[in-house]
């Protein structure tokens, strides 16, 4: 749907996923685990600098792991304000682990239903997506929120008021680009997983 829309008001809010790191690209669940950008990451995350250029945020957020502040740095936007509730999620026992040797232990183990062993439950995620979210509603402008794929999605599922676990539906690549807002009053997802920068 077109930006200019009729019916959209209020805020802008784009949320921005790090860029490749060595353990996503092998499909390792990454929480704390702080893995810097690969050289990919890094040229991937500069190329979203011309897709945001345009934004005059009032307030622009970041994940305190490196991978989300160096692609906030690398986009043009080395000033973000680093907020901990952006950090990523807590997956205990999942850490460094890819989902088909989980399932060895634990046939059937998906981490949106059962949650991740000794990690962080949804709920616990899905208030520091409120707090995150509370904190947007509260900026005098549009917002720029730089990410990780996990919180990302569970942030989004709560902008549209839905549990955390609605996440596992918004599939989320690396360095893509969404964009939530306002239609009239409601809240909405108007664009989501936009990687259109990454095929120059």
């Amino acid at each position: 749907m077109s930006y200019k829309d009729p019916h959209r008001r209020g805020k802008k809010v784009t949320l921005v996923r790090h860029g490749e790191t060595e353990w996503s690209r092998k499909g390792l669940h990454t929480g704390l685990t702080d893995v810097p950008l690969t050289d990919e990451g890094r040229r991937v995350a500069a190329s979203l600098g011309p897709r945001l250029a345009h934004l005059e945020p009032a307030l622009v957020l970041a994940s305190p792991l490196a991978r989300a502040r160096e692609t906030a740095a690398l986009a043009g936007f080395a000033d973000a304000e680093i907020d901990p509730d952006l950090v990523e999620v807590d997956y205990g026992d999942a850490e460094g682990r890819r989902t088909r040797e989980i399932r060895e232990e634990r046939p059937g183990w998906d981490v949106w239903h059962d949650g991740a062993p000794n990690g962080e439950p949804w709920e616990r995620v899905g208030e520091r997506a409120d707090r995150v979210i509370a904190r947007i509603e509260g900026a005098g402008g549009d917002v720029i929120v730089f990410a990780h794929g996990h919180i990302l999605r569970v942030l989004a599922a709560r902008w549209q008021e839905q549990p955390p676990a609605f996440g596992g539906r918004l599939a989320l690549s690396t360095a893509a680009i969404c964009d939530l807002g306002y239609e009239r009053e409601r809240r909405v997802v108007w664009l989501w997983n936009d990687t259109a920068h990454l095929t120059g």
